[in-house]
């Protein structure tokens, strides 16, 4: 994993982590500092908040001081609470799948792509031309996904249990590359986890230092839990990776959100 912490990517994750307290829309002064403190210099943050602006991600307000800002569109906010159950929550057991079955007419094949990289960024495996399968616990965020693409005309949903006939563990092994699973989680490893190591030997960091480690960590993480949609730990190799990853990521957190969020509030001011 190269680390590819682009100014769109962390605006992006610092609304998830830290973008949704402030009372009232975001001003841009507010944003350039706090990139800045991330590496992110001012016209790429500029650039980056207009072509969020252009993809409806963000809205463009007004601070209470009439200064100009920027806030989240509620598509953008559902997204990033949907995302907080994966980023935040850790995998939960889940015994049931949910399966997506779609059908699309050749005169729409755009939408057909379309639904066929929503379903893998939420983490679907194949198992055959037009049937996807996920953990049973992704069906809410499913939902909320394929409604606001307007997919649903194309998809039916069903939710069940894997019958046979060979064994769960082989088919997760063909519905999912877990070996390409398993190298972005030992990426991510060997990113982080000497930083971490760092972390907890050193003296504690200051809140500029929390903040900007927690963000890069949290911007290398987020793809993670939809990659790997938490399939059952069963059904993994052993020795699997994801295991570590994650116990890494909620160290981070644990560690430095709430000290970045004392920087996040002065610079807000």
């Amino acid at each position: 994993m190269v680390e590819q912490h682009t100014p769109r990517s962390l605006i992006v994750t610092f609304y998830g982590a830290y973008g949704r307290a402030f009372e009232g829309p975001v001003p841009v002064s507010a944003l350039v500092r706090l990139l800045g403190a991330a590496g992110v210099d001012a016209p790429s943050v500029r650039s980056s908040v207009s072509r969020l602006k252009r993809r409806g991600f963000l809205l463009p307000a007004r601070a209470a001081d009439g200064a100009a800002a920027y806030e989240l569109s509620g598509e953008a906010r559902r997204l990033l609470d949907d995302g907080d159950r994966r980023i935040y929550g850790g995998p939960q057991p889940s015994d049931a799948w949910l399966v997506a079955v779609f059908s699309v007419p050749e005169q729409e094949r755009s939408k057909r792509h379309l639904l066929r990289s929503r379903l893998a960024g939420l983490g679907f495996g194949a198992v055959a031309p037009g049937v996807w399968i996920a953990p049973a616990r992704l069906a809410e965020e499913t939902v909320h996904t394929l409604e606001r693409l307007h997919l649903t005309p194309y998809v039916e949903l069903f939710r069940g249990d894997h019958l046979g006939f060979a064994p769960a563990a082989e088919a997760v092994a063909r519905w999912w590359d877990l070996a390409a699973l398993a190298k972005q989680h030992e990426e991510f490893l060997d990113l982080h986890e000497p930083a971490l190591r760092a972390l907890q030997s050193g003296p504690p960091p200051t809140p500029e230092e929390a903040y900007r480690g927690y963000l890069l960590a949290l911007d290398s993480w987020r793809r993670l839990p939809y990659a790997d949609p938490g399939l059952p730990r069963e059904l993994l190799p052993a020795g699997w990776p994801g295991d570590r990853s994650a116990a890494v990521f909620a160290e981070f957190h644990a560690r430095l959100r709430d000290i970045g969020a004392e920087f996040v509030e002065l610079q807000a001011a």
